[in-house]
């Protein structure tokens, strides 16, 4: 696993802030934005690619790329395969799925900036550092891997699609390892422009740590964030061959649309419902097994509730369910939210321990905070933990993880 997010830059410092309730949602300082409404985001004030990324590229690459570079080499050095060939792979079944739900956004507005000038000053690489595909392009460039490479952009349900599709390749024995996941860096004038545009955004800007508020009455949107996050999936008996540390099993997961609006989730939930069931059945997981659910609660108006109408109509009948969202601490990431969401998910498994959902101090009457976990973090033993993503188009994504066991029962 690797990230980078405004919690911390790697698995334990981030999962350890989460735990201890501490959100990375201030003021935003990279620009001047005293106009808008919104001035608040999940910034990352302290990153940098220095030891990842090439000088060369760096000075020009639009930070979606910086992000996922370095995320993606840093999930890649976790897993124990450094670049030093003390690791036997075969490269041509080694690949890269990495997507982004707004691509190189910065780089296409200098370009344009650039060409009101004249189209001499534009960046050469400002077409390739702009699309969504040259991030995965430029890791798989890295690292040398030849196998499947390529972006996936399903909005706010990227990283889910892309790991999904990943574990597929892996399943049809067309790669041994994949790194997958997802990066965005929208937080620049002409990104939080848009989005308050759509009238998206949370406007608590006297309170920022409090505005992010999954499930609360109170809450006025949702709050941007940055970041990218990778994973690195392998075919179990490669895993085992070479003596990696294997953190979780990948069970399995769905994909589907609402078929609905733009930005709008379907106001019965049926698209969110759809996708969980269509999870388990695709993975073989027994409902009663799902005992947590990292959800994509982003704090908006209508979408936190009909998620949780979702989980409770498939997993409800579960006492033991616990249901918590990562994005009450650090807004919501956009195309890397679900990598982000599973590392947190996976870290649940490893620690024994769920995080707090911050700032629901006025719950939605139709919530029942029983299952929710609260303001403070719970000791528990995930048995098969669910991580939901869903996005504008209506988009919707749900992948299932669970504790690896050596000897997995048949039951």
């Amino acid at each position: 696993m690797g990230l980078v997010s405004s919690l911390g830059n790697d698995p334990d410092t981030f999962y350890d802030n989460l735990l201890e309730g501490n959100s990375g949602i201030s003021e935003i300082q990279n620009f001047d934005c005293q106009e808008f409404p919104t001035r608040i985001a999940g910034e990352i004030k302290d990153f940098s690619a220095d030891g990842w990324v090439a000088p060369k590229f760096s000075r020009r690459m639009d930070k979606f790329m910086l992000y996922l570079l370095t995320a993606g080499k840093k999930a890649v050095a976790n897993a124990g395969i450094a670049g030093d060939g003390s690791v036997e792979l075969d490269k041509s079944k080694c690949g890269v799925l990495m997507g982004s739900a707004m691509g190189g956004m910065q780089v296409f507005n200098d370009a344009i900036e650039a060409l009101r000038v004249s189209y001499r000053k534009m960046n050469p690489f400002c077409v390739p550092f702009a699309t969504t595909n040259m991030g995965s392009a430029m890791l798989a460039m890295d690292l040398g891997w030849m196998g499947p490479n390529y972006a996936i952009s399903t909005a706010c349900a990227t990283s889910n699609s892309c790991i999904l599709s990943a574990a597929n390749h892996i399943i049809r024995g067309e790669a041994d390892v994949m790194v997958s996941g997802g990066s965005d860096a929208a937080i620049i004038p002409i990104g939080l422009g848009g989005f308050v545009a759509c009238r998206a955004l949370s406007q608590r800007n006297d309170d920022p740590s409090k505005a992010s508020r999954p499930w609360d009455r109170d809450r006025d949107g949702f709050v941007l964030g940055e970041g990218a996050g990778a994973l690195v999936l392998e075919e179990l008996e490669h895993a085992k061959r070479r003596g990696a540390e294997i953190y979780a099993e990948f069970l399995g997961g769905s994909l589907t649309c609402d078929a609905y609006h733009v930005t709008a989730a379907h106001p019965e939930g049926t698209g969110m419902l759809l996708c969980i069931e269509k999870a388990l059945d695709q993975s073989g997981v027994r409902r009663d097994d799902v005992n947590y659910v990292n959800a994509h609660a982003a704090s908006t108006r209508s979408g936190d509730v009909q998620e949780y109408k979702a989980i409770m109509q498939s997993l409800g009948d579960n006492t033991e369910l616990r249901v918590n969202s990562t994005k009450s601490m650090m807004g919501h990431l956009l195309g890397a939210a679900g990598a982000v969401d599973a590392i947190a998910t996976i870290q649940a498994i490893k620690t024994g321990w769920l995080h707090p959902t911050i700032n629901i101090e006025n719950p939605e009457k139709d919530v029942n905070m029983d299952y929710i976990v609260g303001s403070q973090k719970q000791r528990f033993d995930v048995k098969v933990a669910l991580s939901n993503s869903f996005g504008f188009g209506g988009h919707n994504s749900s992948i299932l993880f669970a504790p690896y066991q050596d000897e997995r029962s048949d039951n």
